[in-house]
């Protein structure tokens, strides 16, 4: 497998929340012990300091090293608190957060994925990523992917990675405060195409399987079940869901009983493995225990450490090589630390430095997006991007909903709103009207649903979604 879309593999990685998806207390029957894994990971994170460019960053021309703050954070490592030869003007999440905020990145022909690396990566840096700065909003950036034709997909249906790490990044990237920023009715319409692109061996690959018996009769990746299942677990099923049972069927019976190690599609390697243990680490499933040791007492962490140099702390990609590789540390590193495909960034060891940074309101006359989902209650959801520039630090749904009906991407996300004007209750949304108990309502960045008004407050990066119902 290729990291061409996103790196070096084809379209992404991701690591989701900390919290939630770490293996944080590893069973006696564990063959890595927790000292070894502890060495792994001081050594591992000495190793992806070295990658630091001399101006502090991972990222930019030349240099996509970026999945390092998701291992960082994985290894209990702030991002503020990198620095180049200890020079803290230069920390890697200042750097990287002002690289997001230039009207130049990703590039002049950017893809859903580019987005959904940055979400997940500053989410584990301490960044925000709605609120990147007055002018960018992450969140926002991968709505406008949404396919109004396919709902469910992000980008196109056919590069189907970029939908998992849709789910992946808009449910691993909480609110600072850990609250999920999209509705449900968006959660369920993304884990609906995960669950129809599963393949019959019950893991997955890059491509669309959806509707093709031929597609869905192929082999699967490990890598790509790995981050696949993960998006399933993120995005609130359990690891008792049959559909993820066998996905962890599948990746058991590609292991290799003498080291541990799964056997992937391209062969042994670091990537594929650290893929598939960051997709169990996700579902809370141990990859130390049960169907993950083998019958010669090996685990996959076993292989991954194996694939280490220590004390250099840098992984190996193929069991031949004789060099680290960087993308093969990143990967290794935060599959060994215990994480999914982001993690919350831990607190800061530098003097001051908070844990979170993010813009902290509008700025007048700057132009800017917030995303918006609209639920009429019939199972048509519209989700979008909408482009306002504020006249103030704060804005009103209003006026949102009024930028939303002269344009917003993708298109014909709202159409009508009545009122048009003023600041009362929404009475009718796209020609759907309040009736009774059943009124259109309002949540911001995962609030619970209240009664929608045009005046209704909406701040820098808030996550909008309207729904009618009771």
């Amino acid at each position: 497998m290729s990291r061409s879309a996103l790196g070096r593999r084809a379209a992404v990685t991701a690591v989701a929340a900390l919290g939630a998806f770490a293996l944080t207390t590893l069973p006696a029957a564990a063959t890595a012990t927790p000292a070894q894994i502890a060495t792994s990971k001081t050594n591992g994170v000495t190793y992806l300091k070295s990658l630091q460019g001399a101006d502090g960053s991972y990222a930019g021309s030349g240099l996509s090293n970026e999945w390092a703050f998701s291992a960082f954070a994985a290894a209990g490592t702030a991002a503020v608190d990198v620095t180049p030869g200890g020079d803290a003007s230069k920390n890697a999440r200042t750097v990287y957060r002002d690289l997001l905020a230039t009207s130049a990145w990703p590039s002049s022909s950017p893809v859903v994925t580019d987005y959904e690396r940055a979400t997940l990566n500053a989410y584990a840096a301490g960044i925000d990523p709605s609120r990147v700065s007055a002018s960018r909003n992450l969140v926002a950036d991968i709505y406008r992917y949404w396919q109004a034709g396919e709902p469910g997909y992000f980008g196109p249906s056919g590069n189907f990675n970029g939908t998992v790490f849709a789910a992946l990044a808009l449910n691993g990237a909480r609110t600072t405060s850990g609250q999920i920023r999209i509705p449900q009715a968006l959660r369920d319409a993304v884990i609906n195409r995960i669950r129809a692109n599963q393949h019959d061996d019950g893991g997955w690959n890059f491509g669309k399987a959806e509707g093709n018996p031929d597609q869905l009769a192929a082999a699967s990746d490990v890598d790509m079940t790995g981050a696949a299942m993960a998006a399933l677990c993120v995005s609130g099923v359990p690891n008792t869901d049959p559909d993820v049972a066998q996905a962890k069927a599948f990746l058991k019976g590609k292991l290799v009983a003498t080291s541990g190690a799964f056997n992937a599609m391209f062969g042994v390697n670091t990537d594929s493995n650290g893929w598939a243990v960051s997709g169990l680490n996700a579902c809370g499933i141990n990859a130390q225990t049960g169907d993950f040791l083998t019958s010669k007492g090996k685990t996959p962490v076993d292989f991954l450490i194996s694939q280490q140099f220590n004390p250099g702390g840098g992984f190996k990609y193929l069991p031949s090589d004789t060099a680290p590789q960087a993308y093969a540390s990143i990967d290794g590193l935060r599959a060994v630390a215990g994480g999914g495909f982001t993690a919350t960034p831990p607190a800061p060891v530098t003097s001051g430095a908070p844990q979170w940074v993010a813009q902290p309101t509008l700025t007048s006359g700057t132009a800017t997006s917030l995303a918006l989902s609209v639920d009429d209650g019939s199972g048509n959801l519209k989700v979008c991007s909408v482009a306002l520039t504020p006249t103030g630090t704060t804005t009103t749904l209003g006026a949102v909903l009024d930028a939303a009906t002269a344009g917003a991407t993708p298109s014909g996300c709202v159409s009508a709103v009545t009122p048009s004007s003023g600041s009362g209750q929404l009475t009718s949304l796209n020609g759907k009207a309040n009736s009774g108990s059943n009124t259109w309502k309002v949540s911001v960045d995962g609030s619970s649903f209240a009664t929608a008004a045009r005046d209704k407050s909406i701040a820098v990066g808030d996550t909008i979604a309207l729904r009618w119902g009771a």
